[in-house]
C-alpha cells in the first residue's frame, strides 16, 4: 500500500469476455487484417474457454493444461500449429497488459520461457513440391477460359511479381505500366521514378483492398511494405494490351467489371483454374468449355505462385536484398541497414524472368497463347450486360 503497489483483489473480478473484446481489443494500435484475426482467435477460441472466468483467477496450472489441449489438438490435426501458436501469442498479451496496464492481476498465469522440457515434438512442415513452369502455364490457360484475358495476365503477374493477393486486388492502372510512373499522383516520387525507371517498365504497390468495418477500403500494404517491382519484357506487353481493353480503374477487373475483394475469388475464380471444371452448356449466354485440374497445385493456395517466384529468383543467384525486397520484406540487422536495391539488381531481375519464359517457350515450341485483345467499344457495359446478369 505504501509503495503503491498493491491491487485489490477484486480488480481481477471482470470476466474474460468483458475484458478481451470491450475493452482490451479496441485499446490495440493494429491494422484492419490484425484486429479481424484478433478478434476471431477471440471469439472461437479464448472466450469460449476462459469467457466465464475471472481475469484474476485463472492459474499457472490452468493455462498450461489448456496450452497441452491445444497442442494435442495439433497432433490430431485439427488445428494447425501456426493457430495455435497465434493463439498463445494473443493469450499472452491479454495477461501482460492485465499486469501492467490494467492493474487487474499482480502477475501473469503465463509462466516465462524455460529451457525446453519433456518429449521432443518435431514441428509438422508442410512439404513443397518442386515446382516447373509448365503447371503455372497451365494455370494461366485455365484462367483465361474462365476471366479471359484478366485472368491469363493475373496468373503471370502473381508468378513473376510476387505481389500479395491483397496487393493485386487493391493494383490500379494509375500504379501500372504502362500508366505509371507519368500517372503517379506524388509528384516528388513520380519525378525520381521517372528517371530511374525510363528503360525498365514496373508496377507500384502502394496499397492493398480489404474490408474494414464492413466496407472495400485502400489501406497499406501488408508490413507498410510499398515497393515498386520491374516487370520482365513480356509482361509489359501484356499489362499494356490488358490497360486498353477495359475502362475500369482496377487493373485486374472481375468478370462483372468491378474490383475483385468483391467477387468470390477462392470459389469462382481460383477453384476452377486450379481444380479445373467441367464443361458449360449455353446458359444465359454464357459457355465454357471442360478445364482440366492442374494437379501440381491440388489443394495449394495461390500464394504458392508468390513463393514460386522467390524459389526462382534464389535459383538464379540474384543478391538476398533484391529478392526479398521484391517479396516485400526486410532484412533484419547489419545487413539489412547496410545493403540496397540499385537498378543494376532490378535490371538483372528483369532479365533473368524474360529469360526464364524465352527457354520455356523455346522448349516446349508452339505453346498456344491467346490473342491480345483489342480495346472494348464505347458502349462496352451495354456487351457486358448479358455476362454481367
Amino acid at each position: 500500500m505504501r509503495h503503491n503497489k498493491h491491487i485489490p483483489k477484486s480488480s481481477g473480478d471482470i470476466l474474460m469476455k468483458d475484458y478481451t473484446l470491450p475493452v482490451w481489443l479496441p485499446d490495440q494500435d493494429l491494422r484492419p487484417e490484425s484486429v479481424k484475426s484478433y478478434r476471431s482467435m477471440l471469439k472461437a477460441q479464448i472466450n469460449r474457454h476462459w469467457g466465464r472466468r475471472k481475469v484474476g483467477e485463472i492459474t499457472t496450472p490452468e493455462y498450461l493444461a489448456w496450452k497441452n489441449s491445444l497442442t494435442q489438438k495439433v497432433a490430431k490435426g485439427e488445428l494447425s500449429r501456426t493457430y495455435v501458436d497465434d493463439i498463445l501469442m494473443l493469450f499472452g498479451m491479454l495477461m501482460f497488459d492485465a499486469v501492467t496496464r490494467y492493474k487487474y492481476r499482480t502477475d501473469s498465469p503465463v509462466p516465462p520461457s524455460t529451457p525446453r522440457r519433456g518429449r521432443y515434438v518435431k514441428k509438422a512442415v508442410r512439404k513443397k513440391r518442386p515446382l516447373a513452369m509448365g503447371p503455372v502455364y497451365q494455370l494461366a490457360v485455365n484462367a483465361y477460359t474462365v476471366w479471359g484475358y484478366p485472368g491469363w495476365t493475373y496468373i503471370w503477374h502473381a508468378a513473376f511479381t510476387g505481389m500479395r493477393p491483397g496487393e493485386m486486388y487493391g493494383l490500379q492502372k494509375t500504379f501500372t505500366w504502362p500508366q505509371w510512373p507519368a500517372a503517379d499522383p506524388d509528384a516528388d516520387r513520380r519525378a525520381e521514378s521517372r528517371e530511374r525507371y525510363a528503360s525498365m517498365p514496373a508496377v507500384r504497390v502502394e496499397y492493398q483492398l480489404q474490408w474494414v468495418d464492413g466496407k472495400k477500403t485502400l489501406t497499406e500494404p501488408k508490413y507498410e511494405s510499398h515497393r515498386t517491382l520491374v516487370l520482365p519484357p513480356f509482361l509489359s506487353e501484356m499489362h499494356a494490351a490488358l490497360a486498353t481493353s477495359h475502362s475500369s480503374p482496377w487493373t485486374f477487373p472481375s468478370m462483372s467489371g468491378g474490383d475483385l475483394l468483391g467477387a468470390r475469388f477462392d470459389r469462382d475464380y481460383w477453384a476452377p483454374i486450379r481444380d479445373g471444371s467441367p464443361a458449360r452448356e449455353a446458359r444465359r449466354d454464357f459457355t465454357r468449355p471442360a478445364i482440366p485440374a492442374v494437379a501440381d497445385f491440388a489443394g495449394l493456395p495461390i500464394y504458392r505462385l508468390r513463393h514460386w517466384m522467390k524459389e526462382c529468383l534464389d535459383e538464379d543467384g540474384h543478391p538476398e536484398i533484391a529478392v526479398e525486397t521484391r517479396m516485400g520484406h526486410e532484412i533484419a540487422g547489419v545487413r539489412g541497414l547496410y545493403s540496397n536495391l540499385t537498378p543494376k539488381m532490378e535490371a538483372g531481375i528483369m532479365e533473368s524472368q524474360q529469360e526464364r519464359w524465352d527457354k520455356f517457350h523455346q522448349a516446349a515450341g508452339g505453346l498456344w497463347a491467346p490473342p491480345f485483345p483489342t480495346p472494348l467499344p464505347v458502349d462496352h457495359r451495354e456487351a457486358e450486360k448479358p455476362q454481367v446478369k
